[in-house]
């Protein structure tokens, strides 16, 4: 019972598009874009944007060189009635079947066909790159949120570390109050010291399996229960940043995405103006059909009946025919052509058996047609007029775009390159500031020094550490955010 409501479940919901594919427990940046790319919604949902553009390309060149092919056939029933056309009257004593088939070519030719093809190419073209710049963007977003959990493992790590600390301190006050060289304050500061260090630990930790939640999104998976088997591997070395602002801005001019889908935009509107200036022109059209039909009456015997009476009136009046001819001298007509017989009865029941695929081929009919437009209540006017507004605005908002992309890289620029200073400026204080706390460390050792001291050069020092953390990731968001404004990998 339990397999049969499994396989109703799976016919009532269809099954997901995509099956999940296994995140591996050494996940690397390239093994995250590569799962991102077959798994996350948003890329999915512009790559299907694919299909439909290529499928009006090949319709666009398919109407220009091929013409339009339709088969139809059908099967009529006429019952037995009474008919009244003007002043005639048609009855039918028996039901009929009929079927039919149509064969039609036809095949048009205007100017709105002649640029479908370029219009369609072009509209290709800015779905490929609206594809390109979603990829873009979505290595964008997977190698910032990979570098967002990088440095909140940093984080955890110096709490970490910074607890290992605090554990030393409380011992060392510990000690040093069992000899009476320190008061109870502080290893009662000590210990306050450490279970501070204890919930950092704990919310540093957190924030690391919060972010690889949020890298599992990025991705477009189901995070395993325990975020912890996944282990991310790549590391980033700090580079100088030997690029000229001129050179990464030439870069982007050609190769932003977000630019290149606007441009391709602007193509297709320019052929949207082709298209609508070119239903001014002349349209030809030509047709052709080929047709067949087959009847078939219900009931036969009333048909013979009727047949056998329409002969013996036509016997009788060859009869009489011939005997004015006889008194005329005159040879008398054959008869015997108006006596009914097995073989017309046979013809007949042959005839009714050819329905319903014996057909009877009707005469070939052909059409060609020139049209000429002369006034369409300025219908063509107000589509011409919206295809030129539409490519203008497209021109507008590439010219918008590009100050935007210039803007960004600039921008980006110089963030990379103030967090690059920034990276020496707190090396150096990062190390001053160990120094600083081994120094108040040894002083409070011997006595020289107080715990507040300690404590004093124990923030400094973990602030000092946690910034240094934050501007070496800091320099690697700046330089993914440079590589997603140029448009390509610059590492």
């Amino acid at each position: 019972m339990k397999h049969v409501l499994c396989a109703a479940g799976l016919l009532a919901c269809p099954a997901v598009a995509v099956a999940q594919q296994p995140v591996p427990a050494a996940l690397s940046l390239a093994d995250a874009i590569a799962i991102a790319r077959e798994q996350n919604p948003a890329y999915r949902q512009a790559l299907n944007n694919r299909g439909p553009a290529a499928w009006g390309t090949r319709s666009a060149y398919s109407s220009l060189l091929l013409p339009s092919v339709t088969v139809s056939g059908g099967v009529t029933y006429s019952g037995p009635g009474q008919q009244r056309f003007l002043t005639a009257d048609f009855s039918q004593t028996v039901a009929t079947l009929s079927s039919s088939y149509n064969v039609g070519l036809s095949y048009e030719l205007s100017g709105a066909v002649l640029s479908q093809p370029g219009l369609k190419r072009a509209q290709e073209n800015a779905a490929e790159a609206d594809i390109s710049g979603a990829a873009t963007s979505l290595v964008t977003a997977v190698t910032q949120q990979y570098l967002t959990v990088l440095q909140a493992r940093r984080n955890a790590d110096v709490a970490r570390r910074q607890l290992d600390r605090n554990e030393e301190f409380l011992k060392l006050a510990q000690a040093r109050y069992a000899v009476g060289r320190a008061t109870v304050i502080d290893v009662r500061q000590a210990q306050v010291a450490r279970g501070q260090a204890e919930v950092a630990l704990l919310r540093a930790q957190t924030q690391v399996s919060v972010e690889k939640l949020r890298l599992f999104e990025q991705l477009g998976v189901t995070a395993p229960v325990d975020v912890e088997t996944v282990q991310l591997t790549d590391t980033f070395a700090v580079l100088t940043p030997t690029w000229s602002l001129n050179e990464l801005l030439t870069m982007a001019e050609a190769q932003n995405p977000s630019l290149r889908a606007l441009r391709a935009r602007e193509g297709a509107a320019g052929w949207g103006v082709k298209a609508a200036a070119s239903s001014y022109g002349p349209t030809l059209s030509l047709s052709a059909i080929w047709s067949g039909f087959t009847q078939k009456y219900t009931e036969l015997d009333p048909i013979i009946r009727g047949q056998q009476g329409a002969y013996g009136q036509q016997y009788s009046s060859c009869l009489d025919n011939n005997q004015i001819r006889a008194s005329a001298g005159l040879a008398p007509n054959d008869c015997s052509q108006y006596v009914w017989g097995s073989a017309n009865e046979q013809a007949l029941r042959s005839q009714n058996a050819q329905y319903p695929f014996s057909f009877t081929q009707q005469p070939f009919q052909a059409r060609l047609t020139v049209s000429l437009p002369v006034f369409s209540n300025f219908s063509r006017e107000t589509q011409l007029s919206a295809a030129r507004a539409q490519h203008g605005n497209l021109e507008e908002q590439v010219r918008a775009r590009g100050l935007a992309v210039h803007t960004e890289v600039s921008q980006a620029f110089l963030t990379l390159q103030t967090a690059y200073r920034a990276i020496a400026i707190q090396d150096t204080n990062h190390t001053a500031a160990q120094e600083a706390l081994q120094l108040a460390t040894e002083r409070y050792r011997v006595g020289s020094g107080t715990f507040f001291e300690l404590l004093d050069a124990q923030v400094a020092a973990l602030r000092a550490e946690s910034e240094y953390v934050t501007a070496v990731y800091d320099y690697h968001k700046a330089l993914a955010a440079l590589e997603a404004a140029v448009g390509r990998p610059l590492r």
